[in-house]
């Protein structure tokens, strides 16, 4: 008898559009602005402080919920920024990236028969999370320019099924933040119906144009059934570390670390020592708004004369550009056209719709050297 492959959880899953880009910007030696990298090092300080740490012999298991020295900081920076008291033990939970929190979140809290209501563009590890969980994401488009939320059109979405909603501020791909009208209406909608809130806010630092980040801890309301996901690695450009964290009552704490502990059980002890120490200082990340809004504008400014309509970037580093003035092509076909031909890879938005709407935008990264930028720019001026 031959082996028969198990039904797959996720039929409609392939390789992200994030590896697929990157491989063909690599084979085709084209300007890597598809994923969310910097290309540029971090701060040789941290590095080391990591190295000092594994020399110290910190080398071994960390403690299931995170380092305590690094739990107490996150708990000091949440107080200082937020205004809010955040308990170190009970409510803060380190995690290997935002990705895997995520997944720990949607394991431990949904199942099936739930719904979860996702707001489209969005980030695409949302949606296979959710359904692994058994849980069902409901999809809600929102569109160009703006991509401000219907707040009407969510509530529709809603049955008696609905257990939450995820959202996502400073938002990728669209670089849109949330306005005090979004929170009002998030949080009258979760009171009302009693939903979970995610709240993606890996992003949390690099907001732009004189804009403060509220963080969904800050609403009192929906402190108990909240959770915040936050990454070290987009805050201090080591993506490829890993490590993030976790702010949830202690209610919702609890739960979600029953999925944690059997998924990496602890993150890499080094690092998060390292962290620990780095993050003494706020410089190192009180900062990072600024220094990532000088690169959105040069890379506005490296395009300035071509046909590319630049989309409002409030946050993130992501540079949404509409290519509707020159092509009428798929933005998949033309994502893919300019990275073999011209030289430069991006990332097609319609990828981060459930229904692969296409509105004929693409995604840009500007984490990068001023140089790479710049190279980039000269580039795409042509269209």
């Amino acid at each position: 008898m031959s082996f028969q492959l198990p039904k797959s959880k996720l039929p409609q899953v392939g390789t992200t559009i994030f590896t697929v880009m990157s491989k063909l910007a690599a084979e085709q030696g084209a300007i890597n602005l598809s994923q969310g990298f910097p290309d540029f090092p971090l701060d040789g300080r941290l590095i080391e402080l990591v190295n000092e740490a594994m020399q110290e012999g910190f080398n071994q298991y960390a403690p299931m919920p995170g380092w305590p020295a690094l739990r107490q900081v996150i708990s000091e920076v949440i107080e200082k920024t937020y205004t809010i008291n955040v308990n170190l033990e009970t409510e803060i939970t380190v995690t290997a990236g935002g990705t895997q929190a995520l997944f720990a979140i949607f394991q431990s809290l949904f199942s099936k028969e739930d719904e979860v209501l996702v707001l489209d563009p969005s980030y695409d590890s949302y949606r296979p999370a959710i359904e692994l969980s058994g849980a069902k994401a409901i999809s809600i488009s929102l569109t160009p320019p703006t991509y401000s939320i219907d707040w009407n059109l969510v509530e529709h979405h809603i049955t008696p099924n609905t257990k939450g909603i995820i959202i996502n501020t400073p938002h990728n791909p669209t670089g849109s933040v949330f306005t005090e009208q979004d929170w009002v209406a998030l949080e009258k909608l979760a009171l009302t119906h009693d939903l979970i809130v995610i709240s993606d806010e890996v992003y949390e630092r690099i907001i732009f144009d004189e804009q403060k980040h509220e963080s969904v801890l800050s609403r009192k309301a929906l402190r108990n059934q909240s959770v915040a996901v936050f990454s070290f690695g987009k805050t201090f450009h080591a993506t490829g570390w890993k490590t993030g964290y976790i702010v949830a009552s202690e209610l919702l704490t609890k739960e979600i670390r029953k999925a944690h502990q059997f998924m990496v059980f602890s993150v890499h002890t080094p690092t998060q020592v390292a962290l620990a120490a780095y993050m003494q200082n706020p410089e190192h990340y009180l900062l990072l708004g600024k220094f990532y809004q000088r690169k959105r504008d040069l890379f506005l400014q490296t395009i300035q004369g071509s046909s590319w309509q630049p989309l409002p970037c409030k946050g993130s580093y992501f540079q949404l550009l509409s290519y509707k003035n020159f092509s009428n092509e798929k933005d998949t076909a033309l994502a893919e056209e300019i990275t073999i031909k011209q030289k430069v890879a991006s990332i097609p938005v319609s990828v981060f719709y459930a229904t692969g709407e296409d509105h004929k935008v693409l995604r840009f990264c500007f984490a990068k050297k001023d140089e790479t930028l710049e190279q980039a720019g000269k580039i795409l001026r042509q269209f």
